[in-house]
């Protein structure tokens, strides 16, 4: 994208090369924090659905503007900092949180040649940036000097680190197949309509993805290191203001980035469930069936009963972790035996 947009404007200079990279980053950053607001909305509009209530519907039509209004309300507030936290530290987790949501979204590919960064590990550049997250939340439960923070936080990065293997052997089962670790090259693979998509040969795994991603983005039934109930928020307890909308804008970016990771690993990216529907720009598509899994995320809140933590740990290690493995050993053992292992890997 880079590329395209500094050969467009004359491809003379580093001023231009600059000016390049600046619109590029603002060309996803721009609507990505659109989309969460909007995101936010929908979320909401879901949840009052499934329990038969209206939902956001005052401000702006239809409610639309709501999450913008509430945006406002958390900007003009006071961030109060409590006696005995670390300032620094405080202050610096919810940008951490909310910058690393941001920056894994440069290796998303929106359609053919539209990315930010075409990296050839695209896919090891989001397990790393998303293994970073747990460090805001960490950094924001010890900081604030609250018993209840540090048990969300500690909470939270079991969590993660627990599922977060899960979802690297499923990874795996799909880069054995395709052979490459660019994001890219995924979509490639899935060329063809439906039946060559990734869900089908993968479905189980992609259950096992789509379960681990609940765990890994804090949602229910896995929101445990906030669970009101026992933690009063947990490791944003202590956090209002703008520092508080850091916090809930990065989780929301989270899902979106779990959602569209999702489309482009298992349902085809950019590319239309039948070839004679190609006419249709393919980021639409992708945007389509990114929709598609945060309905399905907002859903599973509605509806699904928050697990004991013991239960949560138990589902990662001892259920996903044995299965996750004996898939990788499966699908490995079938690609050698009938001879499909890709050429370009």
């Amino acid at each position: 994208m880079v590329e395209a947009l500094y050969n467009l404007l004359g491809g003379e200079g580093p001023f231009l090369y600059f000016l390049a990279i600046t619109a590029s980053i603002l060309a996803v950053v721009l609507p990505l924090t659109i989309a969460v607001a909007f995101a936010v909305y929908f979320d909401r509009k879901i949840w009052a659905a499934v329990q038969m209530r209206r939902g956001p519907n005052v401000v702006g039509p239809f409610g639309l503007l709501q999450s913008f209004a509430d945006g406002i309300k958390l900007f003009l507030k006071e961030t109060i900092i409590p006696a005995g936290a670390n300032k620094g530290i405080f202050l610096m987790a919810p940008m951490i949180t909310f910058t690393l949501a941001l920056i894994s979204w440069a290796v998303i590919p929106f359609d053919d040649g539209m990315a930010l960064s075409d990296l050839n590990v695209g896919v090891l550049y989001i397990l790393a940036i998303s293994s970073l997250g747990v460090y805001g939340i960490i950094m924001s439960g010890w900081a604030s000097n609250s018993r209840y923070a540090f048990l969300g936080a500690l909470r939270s990065a079991a969590q993660m680190v627990s599922y977060e293997v899960s979802i690297g052997f499923v990874l795996v089962c799909v880069l054995v197949k395709v052979g490459s670790l660019n994001l890219s090259d995924v979509v490639y693979a899935q060329e063809g309509g439906v039946l060559a998509w990734h869900f089908i040969p993968f479905f189980p795994i992609f259950i096992i993805f789509f379960i681990s991603a609940l765990a890994e983005t804090n949602r229910p039934p896995f929101d445990l290191p906030e669970a009101e109930a026992e933690l009063v928020a947990g490791y944003q307890v202590e956090y209002s203001s703008m520092a508080f909308a850091l916090f809930f804008l990065g989780e929301y970016a989270n899902i979106l980035l779990m959602s569209v990771v999702m489309a482009i690993l298992f349902f085809g990216g950019w590319y239309a469930p039948i070839p004679a529907l190609d006419f249709i720009p393919g980021f639409l598509w992708l945007f389509a069936k990114t929709a598609v899994f945060f309905w399905m995320f907002a859903m599973v809140k509605a509806f699904v009963p928050r697990y004991r933590y013991d239960q949560l740990m138990r589902l990662g290690w001892k259920v996903f972790l044995p299965l996750s493995l004996a898939f990788v050993v499966i699908y490995s053992g079938v690609m050698v035996a009938f001879d499909l292992l890709p050429t370009n890997g």
